[in-house]
């Protein structure tokens, strides 16, 4: 493991940052068309207090989109975020090294691709120690970012609670996992310090700061955390699977709702298909069908189907496109945007604001 200090960073806050007040490129009128429709979607949804979830893949925050995000919760517009592991990743060196992105042809070749310290120790501990807390994926980093720091049980403490399974088994299973770590780094109970010198541009730590569940979706193996000794697949597998099932219960509200999907082809639909169909199951139970959700999908690939006439034939080389093709298939309204992360987002703030 090597000092986050040590590797060049293609990306950094002084000069990668994307504001608010900036202009994106123009769209073009059906781009525009879809825009207008959203926003409409949007306003709609916000009048009647109905779910409004954008979810994004880790580009977004490469692109340095994290002050505009932060604006639209600020403004009420979204209620729920969520990313894959990556996000959660780039987010966090941002806050805490106000750099992210490795050259990874290069550091592969040399072995040392993911291999940072700073990053593998700080976010397996927080996914460690919050798993333990019961907090989900996104908000154990988003706590550690927001306080700074992180507050390590005690040995003794971790023990008692981990001998004690009747009284809550799962409790005591995250305990016994966070005492192995604990013994197997030497860590101390109490307070360790983590600054965190540009937290008001992490996404985590300011939708934390507003009361707003930020989920993180990570897939085992996916991430440069899993190239760190720290890294505990039981107490990371908790925090990811309370996320889904928190995301999981926005989705169980979306009826009436929008669904933003930016720059995520497998990590958004995989996790809203899964999540609609348990959500269904429930309301077709009670009698109430989740009905009237508006999806928009958003990404750079061009796509020369009209999907509102369905899914195409598997002869065409959409029907390969995973983003597209899930999210047809789950009811409600679809569109579909071909365009760059920072000038959706950036258009849709501004336009929200108007």
């Amino acid at each position: 493991m090597l000092p986050l200090a040590k590797r060049f960073s293609k990306k950094n806050v002084e000069e990668d940052l994307v504001f608010p007040d900036r202009e994106p490129r123009p769209f073009v009128r059906a781009q525009k068309a879809v825009l207008d429709e959203t926003v409409a979607r949007l306003r709609a949804a916000q009048r009647s207090g109905r779910p409004r979830i954008l979810v994004f893949g880790a580009h977004a925050i490469k692109n340095g989109l994290a002050p505009v995000i932060i604006r639209l919760l600020e403004q009420g517009w979204i209620t729920h975020l969520a990313t894959n592991g990556a996000g959660i990743i780039h987010d966090w060196e941002f806050a805490f090294h106000g750099r992210t992105s490795e050259d990874v042809r290069a550091n592969v070749a040399r072995g040392e691709f993911g291999n940072w310290e700073d990053t593998g120790f700080n976010i397996n501990l927080a996914l460690n120690i919050g798993a333990f807390e019961g907090k989900g994926y996104g908000e154990a980093v988003g706590a550690m970012i927001l306080s700074d720091g992180l507050t390590i049980p005690s040995r003794l403490e971790l023990k008692q609670i981990a001998m004690d399974p009747e009284r809550d088994p799962a409790r005591a299973a995250a305990a016994a996992e966070l005492l192995g770590v604990a013994a197997t780094f030497n860590l101390p109970g109490g307070r360790m310090a983590i600054p965190h010198q540009w937290k008001q541009h992490s996404v985590q730590a300011q939708a934390l700061r507003l009361g707003i569940p930020f989920t993180g979706h990570p897939m085992i193996g996916h991430d440069i955390i899993y190239n760190h000794p720290m890294n505990n697949g039981a107490l990371l597998g908790r925090a990811a699977l309370r996320d889904f099932l928190t995301f999981a219960d926005g989705i169980s509200h979306i009826t009436g709702g929008v669904y933003l999907s930016v720059g995520s082809a497998v990590m958004s639909p995989m996790i809203f298909e899964k999540s609609l169909s348990m959500a269904q199951n429930v309301a077709l139970q009670d009698g109430a069908p989740i009905a009237d959700h508006f999806m928009l999908v958003v990404d750079l690939a061009k796509s020369h189907w009209d999907w509102s006439r369905g899914e195409p034939p598997e002869a065409r080389p959409e029907y390969y496109m995973r983003h597209l093709k899930s999210f047809s298939r789950m009811g409600g309204t679809m569109r579909y945007l071909a365009a760059d992360n920072r000038d959706f987002l950036l258009h849709l703030a501004h336009t929200l604001s108007a």
